[in-house]
């Protein structure tokens, strides 16, 4: 048993301290020895436009800087959008992040919904159905993977309906998407200069574990990049958050290790998931798991997680997710060894009770 555990707790060790799991964030940290914070970037002013920031997307994903507009975090690209770019109605998938609806409604721009079904994983409308939807709206904003349900679609289905839909835009929050194997065929970053109506709303905060620096950028067709410059604040994006920038794009080992591990840890913990009654694990792909508590109530799962010092992301504030849905994210092997052991515990107390 490793050092970690180091107290018994109704036939489970008991970690020490507080695991929190509700954070979908990396793990693992890249700059354990930057000095992106000294002196010289206090006392310094930052570029205007976030230089740093453009930098890594170069560097990192060979794009041109009249195609990235830098965030302070991605969160300022998801406000910015409806408020920069005429829009009457936008459609959302339903469960999905919270601020895409907000920051809609903020603009004075309508939301409608397309309901994501637990009993199909979550898994998007087909072409079709989606054609006949977007039909009554102006844009399309969702998640790639959709944040809580995890749910994953292709860049090849985008493109089609913004070829179909020249006329509608099309925004894409790819924040977790470098989590999985493949992410370079799986992004719409490197297709930023064909379709002028696509957005990719990127984010540097869960995949490089930096949420205290915000860091994040929009990768668009350069005309849309300057209609979104007449609405950007400027001076959003810090110096310190510069430095740190620069410095990710050459962390290609860390993000070999990480993806590695996270696809390792996710396809145990989906196996454990799968031989503990009354949990059943839903959606598809991130560095997260949604699943429903059909065993017991979940507020007795919190409790009981909460006795071992777990904390996990409750759903239920969720539309479609009222009925015991739970989210968890993929941390180190040892403290998800240590969470599949608490869930255990709860399952078959709950089955044999």
């Amino acid at each position: 048993m490793t050092a970690l555990f180091s107290h018994r707790h109704g036939g489970v060790d008991h970690y020490p301290g507080v695991l929190d799991f509700s954070v979908s964030i990396s793990p693992i940290f890249p700059l354990a020895s930057s000095r992106c914070i000294d002196r010289e970037n206090m006392q310094a002013y930052p570029s205007i436009d976030g230089r740093g920031i453009q930098e890594f997307y170069r560097r990192r994903f060979g794009l041109e800087q009249d195609s990235v507009i830098a965030l302070n975090g991605a969160i300022e690209g998801i406000y910015l959008l409806p408020r920069a770019i005429p829009l009457k109605s936008m459609l959302l998938l339903s469960p999905s992040f919270y601020d895409y609806g907000r920051a809609a409604g903020i603009a004075g721009v309508e939301t409608g919904f397309i309901g994501l079904d637990a009993g199909n994983a979550f898994a998007l409308p087909s072409f079709s159905e989606l054609a006949a939807v977007l039909s009554c709206h102006d844009a399309f904003f969702a998640g790639n993977p959709n944040n809580p349900t995890g749910t994953l679609f292709s860049p090849e289905l985008v493109m089609a309906l913004a070829s179909r839909f020249p006329d509608k835009w099309f925004f894409v929050d790819e924040a977790f998407l470098q989590f999985l194997p493949g992410f370079e065929e799986l992004t719409l970053m490197n297709h930023s200069r064909a379709f002028r109506n696509i957005v990719v709303v990127h984010s540097l905060t869960k995949f490089y574990a930096v949420p205290g620096l915000r860091l994040g950028a929009l990768i668009a067709h350069p005309d849309t990049i300057r209609r979104l410059y007449d609405y950007k604040e400027p001076w959003t994006v810090n110096a310190c958050a510069e430095s740190a920038a620069r410095e990710l794009a050459g962390c290609r080992v860390y993000e070999d290790t990480l993806v590695s591990l996270i696809s390792g840890e996710r396809a145990r913990i989906s196996k454990a998931l799968s031989e503990m009654p009354g949990l059943q694990g839903a959606g598809g792909a991130a560095n997260f798991f949604l699943v429903q508590c059909c065993g017991g109530s979940l507020d007795g799962l919190l409790a009981h997680l909460h006795s071992y010092g777990i904390h996990v992301r409750d759903c239920r504030n969720f539309k479609g997710l009222e009925d015991g849905f739970f989210r968890f994210s993929v941390r180190t092997p040892e403290e998800n060894g240590f969470l599949l052991e608490a869930l255990r515990a709860f399952s078959f107390a709950q089955t044999d009770g």
